[in-house]
């Protein structure tokens, strides 16, 4: 009876101490395979597991499907752009009415350049000669995409209705359906894995460069005020650039759910800011990333947690 009550406590211990492990490993909201926004998270996910705190990417259809996760307490963190995080906090846009008042931003990462691409041997060149011709839209996972084609097609002086809108859930589903004739061009971003899939699919790519001018970019922020024109110059894995490349730019932040401690917030912060070439050597997109300006005003609140380590006022 001794010895069965031993191994009766001794499983129990067992169960404690995996429940225990379970607990503390992080869940990270990302986009499916193949996005950039996939690769960061797979990164971020290395580079906390490698300085002790256990992390697992969790890919899913898009932020409007992962974001309300990490708001709920069902994922710990997640990767969106500036735009989403302050509509969802802010309950503007996709998320009007309905608010996620329990996520917050917990640092910038880089910034991040989208577009569309055409196959090498169309005689698209610009955005402006993509009037009249089939685009990747609708984007029902991840709504703010829209927005932000929608601010690509306004530097280039169109707006949405000069173009044939090809429907479809999502970016990569979007890449799919370019990739069997049903679009022209496709909207993605520079530097992601599945755009190297569409050149090699497609028989060459490339991406279309905005107006560089100052009238383009107001009309782009007429649209989306946190966007801007970003210079991308070319370099080994950005596939689609061969020539310096004005582009759509806005910052990509790691977001937190409040329910996270401040500890550990501050703890994941420090982490990322002082490893920045482990994240270069898992994506290279993280070369970008400036460890001192981690901290870029969105109109939102950080999680205090990471404004200890950040230094700046919420």
């Amino acid at each position: 009876m001794n010895h069965l009550k031993t191994k009766t406590v001794a499983f129990a211990v067992l169960l404690l101490f995996a429940s225990a492990t379970q607990a503390q490993q992080l869940g990270i909201g990302t986009m499916g395979q193949g996005t950039s926004g996939y690769s960061m998270g797979a990164a971020i996910a290395r580079v906390l597991s490698d300085n002790g705190i256990d992390a697992l990417v969790q890919p899913s259809a898009g932020t409007s499907a992962y974001l309300p996760l990490i708001d709920m307490g069902e994922l710990d963190l997640g990767i969106a752009n500036a735009i989403e995080v302050s509509d969802a906090v802010s309950g503007q846009g996709y998320f009007e009415g309905h608010a996620l008042k329990n996520i917050a931003p917990a640092a910038r990462l880089y910034p991040f350049r989208v577009g569309i691409f055409v196959r090498d041997d169309s005689d698209i060149q610009t955005v402006a000669d993509l009037a009249g011709h089939s685009v990747t839209y609708g984007f029902t996972s991840q709504a703010t995409m829209n927005r932000v084609l929608d601010a690509i097609l306004a530097a280039g002086g169109l707006e949405p209705s000069d173009i044939e809108q090809v429907m479809v859930p999502n970016i990569v589903r979007g890449v799919n359906a370019f990739l069997t004739g049903q679009a022209d061009g496709a909207f993605f971003a520079a530097g992601s894995g599945k755009v190297t899939e569409a050149d090699a699919s497609a028989g060459g790519i490339h991406f279309l460069p905005l107006p560089e001018s100052d009238e383009a970019e107001k009309r782009l922020q007429s649209v989306i005020p946190q966007a801007y024109v970003d210079t991308l110059e070319p370099r080994e894995g950005l596939t689609g650039i061969d020539n310096p490349m004005p582009m759509m730019a806005y910052d990509y932040m790691l977001v937190v759910g409040t329910h996270v401690p401040d500890e550990q917030v501050a703890r994941i912060v420090t982490i990322l800011r002082d490893n920045k070439q482990a994240l270069v050597d898992s994506f290279g997109a993280f070369q970008d990333m400036d460890p001192d300006a981690m901290y870029v005003d969105i109109g939102v609140p950080y999680h205090p947690g990471a404004l200890s380590v950040l230094n700046s006022k919420n």
